[in-house]
């Protein structure tokens, strides 16, 4: 792997992490690729991203805006780096070359084909850079008859079939509320290139990782293949309720509604007695979970009748008092001011020198090998570190 900290000035702060010492040219932009790069650099990478002159990543024209630039784009790329690069100038693309000669992985989001007309298709830099790792991601991936089609996360969402399984029956198509379709994407390319670093790493061998937002969509529709196997009928939207386990769904109370999830027979009668309804669990109809989930409808009645009796705040501390999984529906704005999210230091601060300490996700993963601080290097401005990567690479040349 490249030594990504040598020069006086090689990179910019980053998380330590056990992917230190690997180098990430990032072609990507949008959400796709940037969130799985951004996944990577929470691993500690150095992730070099190569932006058009004069535009760089669309995401920097996506609003909402803060003081004239993207708060999306400044979530999704905290902590990487900028260069410039026009790929069909000559100059551009030598400097380009140098970086791919020092990186370990190359991660690219356009149509399959683009990449391969720029001269930068599999094979050529296999030949020219062969310890380099090519992550595509795409809407329909490298292969088969959609391949050359443009997708965004809506589309794939559609065809993937979450949309078909989202919502309330009966209602229009529903798109789950955050881009499922890119985020799952950048999840499986980043668990890719892991993945593919460890593969060349024992065997010496970097290869490519091809991944398609449909097919990560179907990956992702869990037990909806499972029951379509077993019925032969394609699952129908049921609102917040599972499928195959009942009470697992959001209930309405005087003042609102709380989610609850009864996972089994044993915690159905603790959470019957809870509510003050212990009848319940010697009803015939409710006996058993599989009877429970063929009497849904009727269970649901008597359980919200039930629940409407008192406020939310009220059955949330009998229920969690009895051990029974249960929680508030809460907004964007309760779940980041959440002492359980904050003592996960699952919201952190990128200094920024006009809006101050910007919130953004933190990363999930805890463990003692990944550094989890509670400030964030910012995302950069256009072209902002072409110097530092220059001086760098010439750095590499002498050594």
């Amino acid at each position: 792997m490249a030594d990504a900290s040598s020069g006086a000035n090689a990179a910019a702060p980053r998380c330590a992490g056990p992917l230190a010492d690997v180098v990430v040219v990032d072609l990507t932009r949008v959400l796709a690729g940037p969130f799985a790069t951004l996944l990577l650099a929470d691993l500690g990478a150095r992730v070099i991203k190569v932006e058009r002159p004069g535009i760089g990543d669309d995401a920097r024209h996506v609003g909402p805006f803060l003081d004239g630039r993207s708060a999306y784009f400044l979530s999704l790329n905290r902590g990487k780096e900028s260069i410039a690069l026009d790929l069909r100038d000559d100059a551009d693309r030598a400097v380009f070359e140098r970086l791919l000669a020092r990186a370990d992985v190359l991660v690219e989001n356009y149509r399959p084909g683009v990449l391969a007309r720029l001269g930068y298709g599999w094979d050529a830099l296999h030949a020219r850079f062969p310890r380099l790792v090519l992550a595509s991601v795409s809407g329909f991936g490298q292969s088969g008859p959609l391949a050359a089609r443009p997708a965004y996360d809506l589309v794939v969402q559609a065809m993937g079939g979450i949309m078909s399984i989202t919502g309330h029956e009966g209602g229009p198509p529903t798109r789950v509320g955050t881009s499922i379709g890119d985020l799952g994407a950048a999840l499986f390319t980043a668990l890719g290139v892991v993945g593919a670093l460890r593969h060349r790493d024992r065997t010496g061998e970097a290869t490519p990782v091809d991944v398609a937002m449909l097919d990560c969509q179907v990956a992702l529709l869990e037990n909806a293949i499972a029951r379509f196997a077993a019925t032969g009928e394609s699952p129908r939207p049921l609102g917040s309720r599972h499928p195959s386990i009942a009470p697992f769904e959001a209930y309405p109370t005087a003042d609102g509604h709380i989610a609850v999830a009864v996972g089994n027979d044993a915690l159905f009668a603790r959470f019957a007695e809870t509510i003050g309804a212990p009848g319940l669990a010697a009803d015939a109809r409710f006996a058993s979970n599989a009877l429970r989930c063929e009497h849904v409808e009727a269970l649901r009645d008597v359980l919200s009748a039930q629940l409407r009796s008192a406020p939310s705040a009220a059955w949330l501390a009998r229920l969690e008092a009895a051990g029974i999984p249960c929680g508030p529906i809460q907004n964007v704005a309760e779940v980041l001011a959440h002492p359980q999210v904050r003592a996960r230091n699952m919201v952190v601060t990128v200094p920024d020198p006009t809006l101050g300490a910007f919130p953004v996700a933190g990363n999930p993963i805890k463990s003692p090998a990944f550094a989890d601080p509670a400030t964030r290097p910012p995302a950069p401005a256009l072209g902002a570190d072409r110097a530092r990567i220059l001086a760098w690479l010439d750095a590499e040349d002498d050594r």
